[in-house]
């Protein structure tokens, strides 16, 4: 059954203490509130939630909201009750209390779909305590209640904002004793022509028919006892809103809408839904025409269900579906819920899963604490949603940046972003959106977007879409502009990797390039990253087919780590790194057989080999770098940069996020222009790890330039 559908609370139940503490306290403040006007809302919205069953210091919270958000009251005057959570439900309160129609809105004006959409899911998303949702879906009754003396644009405003937001909430949520009276003011005051032409046509009360309701509910339980089965049944009137929805959806007359009495019977099994149709249709004529079994034809959302129209006491029509309780149940949480044919969305099945776990989270059950851990730590992480300056709001994945939101607003306003204020304040294009960031974003006259955006370790993209929205702005730039762009981009990470005489041709290849002009263009493009060449060089490890040796590490000088080395022609030999250059998997290496300290390992292209070979070339021997997963390898960068304090504390922070081990640190400060030359010895398992921490240390502040020594 759905939450709240059938049952309520006991409303003279024994207050809590910590309500009447809540009310010790408005009394404390009742000189400062006029007319007592703050303590009768919070008193109403506590008698409109008090039959749905919420916590106690969700009550107490609600009382005390309307004071809190005056100012009348603070925060660290409810911080002395012990009810740890009560400070950040009043403040959760407040919070949502700020969000309306956006600021431009005019009367007739109806809301986008997708921004309505976005905006209840913010509404869901931005708190830490789901059920506080319920408590502002309260409030919003209140307002519609008391609209009657405001003037026609703002009953119209807060109409709108209802039936846009609030009330296909309450349905979602399954909170039907709040939806059908929302929906109700707010068709009043939207349309009241409309309204009192329905109301009218009706002619009667919805006493008057909730009575006839409780005639029909009593005959079928009665009937249907005597027939031996064990029925659940639920009668509902339409309301006035629901009937003027069917009337336009159906293009339809008043008198042609069946279900304005409509009621629901839940049995046990298929036989039994069958069995109960013919005792309804022995009791009352059916209209021909208006029978539907979806249980043999299900819907194609899998919906099933038995629904007759009937000829009831009085000559009035009434509606009666007959379902199995699973089929209801199914109907109300799975595919077929009640609230996706009512509001029309066809959202995502992530969303369903989410609005179901609310579901159960707001029906008091003992398992309401493990729900409310997994909603704040999963539900809702995926998303994020900001705000624009004119109240619209975006919808992005979560870990977006400003950079992601202005590519959502608009493709032409991320090619110009050149900076964006969050809440006010300038922020870095990498910062993390939060939910409920009202974002604005500078923009330049011309579009001058950089490649940088594109590399995923600089962190200023994180949607897919903005990252294909860019590089579809380079494909367009001139072709060989992209080209020169990205043969500097190559040259500048082989010359900061210290790598030379690479075979360009072989990296085009690694990259599934067709030459190396085609390299050049999607790197100028932003296709591939500068971190992908890093990528390519590890895969150009040659060929593994050698003798794969154990390394003995030599006294003195020892390699960093177990590394495996498969060394032509010779038997197990101790080894050991050269210094001078300090090779890294995979570039091309051979070996010089030194006196006393076995066979020392240089980069192929290093001048001391170079020279060491001219001198004595029968000591050369063919090595290769072996399988060993595990290994670690030397290097040596010189970070040049502006000295200034915390700059060493950044750089091991760096070092310390990408594991990669520190053997030494050597600094050097002109104490003149405040120039620091540090030489930092560190140890990394790959070519593509040396890369990313060269890349992620020439974005601290004040660094300058960072380079592989060798």
């Amino acid at each position: 059954m759905p939450v709240f559908e059938d049952e309520t609370r006991e409303s003279g139940r024994r207050e809590s203490d910590l309500e009447v503490w809540a009310k010790d306290l408005l009394d404390s403040v009742a000189d400062a509130d006029e007319n007592g006007y703050l303590r009768s809302e919070g008193n109403e919205i506590c008698n409109i939630l008090e039959p749905l069953g919420l916590p106690q210091n969700l009550i107490a919270a609600v009382r005390l909201y309307p004071a809190c958000r005056e100012e009348l009251i603070t925060i660290r005057t409810l911080e002395r009750v012990g009810d740890s959570e009560l400070p950040a439900l009043v403040q959760g309160l407040v919070k949502l209390g700020r969000f309306s129609l956006p600021p431009d809105w005019k009367p007739g004006q109806a809301l986008a779909t997708r921004q309505s959409e976005a905006l209840r899911k913010m509404l869901l998303a931005v708190v830490s305590d789901a059920r506080l949702v319920v408590a502002r879906i309260g409030e919003q009754l209140f307002r519609l209640r008391n609209a009657k003396g405001a003037t026609e644009s703002e009953q119209r405003a807060i109409a709108l904002e209802t039936r846009e937001i609030y009330a296909p909430l309450a349905n979602r949520l399954g909170i039907w004793q709040l939806k059908w009276e929302l929906e109700d003011l707010a068709f009043r005051f939207a349309d009241p022509v409309q309204y009192k032409s329905i109301a009218t046509a009706l002619n009667e009360k919805r006493a008057g028919r909730e009575e006839f309701i409780a005639e029909i509910e009593t005959t079928l339980k009665e009937t249907l006892q005597e027939q031996g089965i064990n029925a659940t049944i639920a009668g509902r009137p339409k309301h006035i809103y629901s009937i003027w929805r069917k009337m336009q959806r159906k293009d339809k007359r008043l008198e042609d809408i069946f279900d304005i009495r409509a009621f629901r019977v839940l049995v046990e099994d298929i036989g039994e839904c069958y069995a109960a149709l013919g005792i309804v249709h022995n009791l009352w004529s059916y209209l021909p025409g208006e029978f539907d079994d979806y249980i043999a034809n299900p819907k194609k959302n899998d919906y099933q269900s038995l629904h007759s129209a009937l000829i009831g006491p009085e000559g009035r029509i009434v509606e009666v579906q007959i379902r199995t309780r699973e089929m209801h149940r199914h109907a109300e949480l799975g595919v077929a819920a009640h609230w996706r044919y009512k509001d029309g969305s066809t959202d995502k099945a992530g969303f369903d899963r989410k609005i179901r776990l609310l579901r159960h989270l707001l029906n008091p059950s003992d398992t309401d604490g493990d729900l409310l851990d997994q909603l704040r730590g999963d539900i809702f992480k995926d998303r994020v949603y900001a705000v624009s300056p004119r109240g619209d709001v975006v919808e992005m994945p979560a870990g977006a940046t400003p950079l992601d939101f202005a590519y959502h607003v608009h493709t032409e306003i991320g090619h110009r972003c050149r900076g964006a204020k969050v809440n006010g304040r300038i922020v870095p294009l990498t910062y993390t959106v939060q939910n409920g960031d009202k974002i604005e974003i500078i923009t330049a006259k011309q579009a001058q977007p950089s490649r940088d955006w594109l590399n995923p370790q600089r962190g200023y993209l994180a949607a897919s879409r903005s990252r294909a929205k860019l590089r579809n702005w380079f494909r367009q730039q001139d072709r060989d502009q992209n080209l020169r762009q990205g043969k500097e981009i190559l040259e500048r990470e082989l010359n900061r990797l210290n790598v030379h005489e690479v075979p360009v041709k072989a990296i085009a290849m690694q990259t599934r390039m067709k030459d190396v002009d085609a390299l050049y263009v999607a790197l100028g493009a932003g296709d591939i990253t500068s971190s992908s060449i890093a990528s390519a060089l590890q895969n150009l490890s040659g060929d593994h087919n050698m003798e794969v040796i154990r390394q003995r590490r030599p006294r003195g000088h020892q390699a960093s780590g177990e590394a495996g080395i498969a060394i032509s022609g010779v038997g197990d030999l101790l080894y050991n790194f050269a210094q001078c250059c300090q090779p890294v998997p995979p570039e091309h290496i051979r070996g010089y057989i030194t006196i006393g300290r076995g066979v020392s390992i240089h980069r192929a292209d290093c001048g001391n080999f170079q020279h060491l070979k001219m001198k004595s070339p029968e000591r050369e021997v063919a090595v290769d770098w072996g399988n060993a997963s595990d290994a670690i390898y030397p290097a040596e960068l010189t970070v040049l940069a502006f000295d200034r304090q915390g700059l060493l504390k950044d750089i091991s922070t760096v070092l310390a996020d990408e594991l990669v081990s520190v053997e030494s640190v050597r600094s050097n400060v002109d104490k003149k222009t405040m120039k620091a030359d540090l030489r930092i010895a560190i140890a990394v398992p790959d070519l593509p790890t040396l890369s990313r921490t060269i890349e992620r240390l020439e974005q601290i502040p004040n660094v300058t330039s960072v380079r592989r020594n060798g």
